[in-house]
């Protein structure tokens, strides 16, 4: 069984809107429901469990009817105090109807351009491991740091990679790797894949999707908007020319 972990608890402050981003409304729906059809759609996605604040649950029911074609959708879970937490909470309530040698498939609300292909990407590479992230290369020089003031040391930037949601799980040793970091370490972590690393847990990578990009940001937010904006001309397009 694989079960989509939509974690959609986020404020989304940092774009100086009252409405979080992940249900801003972007080419005529809210953003969280590009990522649900896409998952729901998905023939090797089980159920989907989705982490959000109670105030925002009837709406997203309401949303649901259409962006929820399949009718995968299982329940909501309460945001934590940090993303960790939140994804914990997810695992203990998805714990509740999967067994332990299920998989979870953790992605963000507010990275609405998940494509199926990444999704099977993701769940063939799990396979014999663990876990999976999906990964991109530096681009640029890579340098650290000790005090954030000046350069300590150059890094291999051929040996640097960013890590990109969504990520796999083998839900049993995931949860545990999650349980064992209470109650204070987990407040630290920043990444989904550091508690499976720190557990020992085998994590495969694969290559990234630039276009999957997390909108965190104004820019990121007028990016998506253009995006959908040429798409949606296009497929006018195309109806014209038909």
């Amino acid at each position: 069984m694989n079960i989509a972990l939509i974690l959609s608890g986020g404020t989304g402050l940092r774009l100086g809107s009252e409405i979080p981003k992940q249900y801003l409304e972007v080419g005529g729906r809210p953003v969280i429901c590009y990522s649900i059809e896409t998952l729901s759609l998905h023939r090797e996605i089980d159920a989907i469990q989705i982490v959000a604040d109670p105030g925002w649950r009837q709406q997203i029911s309401g949303w649901l009817k259409e962006a929820d074609p399949e009718g995968k959708f299982r329940g909501f879970s309460d945001p934590g105090e940090n993303r960790q937490l939140s994804i914990l909470h997810g695992l203990e309530d998805i714990r509740l109807y999967a067994r332990e040698p299920d998989r979870v498939f953790v992605h963000d609300a507010a990275r609405p351009r998940l494509s199926s292909s990444q999704i099977s990407h993701c769940l063939a590479a799990v396979e014999g491991h663990d876990g999976v992230v999906p990964v991109l290369p530096m681009k640029d020089t890579v340098y650290l740091s000790e005090d954030g003031k000046r350069v300590s040391s150059l890094l291999n930037r051929s040996q640097v990679f960013a890590g990109q949601a969504p990520e796999v799980f083998l839900l049993g040793r995931y949860l545990e790797a999650n349980r064992r970091l209470l109650p204070e370490k987990i407040l630290g972590i920043n990444g989904s894949t550091e508690p499976a690393i720190l557990a020992g847990m085998d994590m495969a990578m694969i290559p990234g999707d630039e276009g999957n990009f997390k909108i965190t940001t104004r820019n990121d937010l007028e990016r998506f908007r253009q995006m959908m904006d040429l798409e949606c001309a296009g497929a006018g397009g195309k109806d014209g020319e038909a």
